[in-house]
C-alpha cells in the first residue's frame, strides 16, 4: 500500500479480531473481555466495541441512555437481552436495536456455557445521561464550552445547593 493508503486505513479500518483487549471482571456477575474500536479513527458520531462475555456472566450493568442509541450484533454464541423488564433470547446473527429513552433499559447476559461475542455500535451523542435502574445511579458526561470533558457517576439525592461556589 502507498503511504496515503496506509494513513487512510489507519483512520478508517479496525479489525475486531486483532484489536488490543481489556478484561473487566467483577465477580460474581460480570466478566467481559473487549476492545473499543472507534478511538483514533475518523469517526466523530459513532462508537463501536467488541466484547466477549464469559459463560454465565454479564457484560455491563442494566442501564438506559437518554441521548445515545445502541445496536448489538451477536457475532458468536447465544445469550439473553434483558430489556424493559423482559428476557429476550439472542443467538449468532441477531441484531438488537436499542433507542434512547426510559422505555428500553437493557443488559446482555451470557446464559449459555460458551463465550458470547457481541459487536456494539452506538451514536456518541453528548451530553449524555445514563441511568442504572438496579443501583439507582446515573452517569452524566459531555464537554463544557471550553472543551473540557466531564464525567460524573452518582446517585440521585440532595447534591449541591444551586448557589454553592457562586460569588
Amino acid at each position: 500500500m502507498s503511504n496515503r493508503a496506509e494513513a487512510l486505513a489507519a483512520l478508517l479500518i479496525r479489525n475486531f479480531d486483532t484489536a488490543p483487549t481489556t478484561r473487566l471482571e467483577r465477580a460474581p456477575l460480570y466478566d467481559t473481555t473487549g476492545a473499543r474500536l472507534a478511538p483514533g479513527s475518523a469517526a466523530r458520531k459513532l462508537g463501536a466495541s467488541i466484547d466477549v462475555i464469559a459463560p454465565g456472566r454479564r457484560g455491563c450493568p442494566y442501564h438506559l441512555h437518554h441521548a445515545q442509541e445502541e445496536m448489538f450484533v451477536v457475532i458468536a454464541g447465544s445469550g439473553t437481552l434483558r430489556v424493559a423488564g423482559e428476557l429476550l433470547p439472542l443467538k449468532a446473527g441477531d441484531v438488537a436495536f436499542l433507542p434512547a429513552g426510559p422505555e428500553y433499559p437493557h443488559q446482555i447476559i451470557n446464559t449459555s456455557d460458551a463465550p458470547l461475542k457481541v459487536l456494539s455500535i452506538s451514536t456518541m451523542e453528548t451530553p449524555e445521561i445514563c441511568e442504572y435502574p438496579d443501583s439507582g445511579k446515573y452517569l452524566a458526561e459531555g464537554s463544557l464550552d471550553r472543551g473540557q470533558p466531564f464525567k460524573i457517576i452518582d446517585r440521585c439525592g440532595d447534591g449541591l445547593d444551586y448557589w454553592d461556589g457562586e460569588p
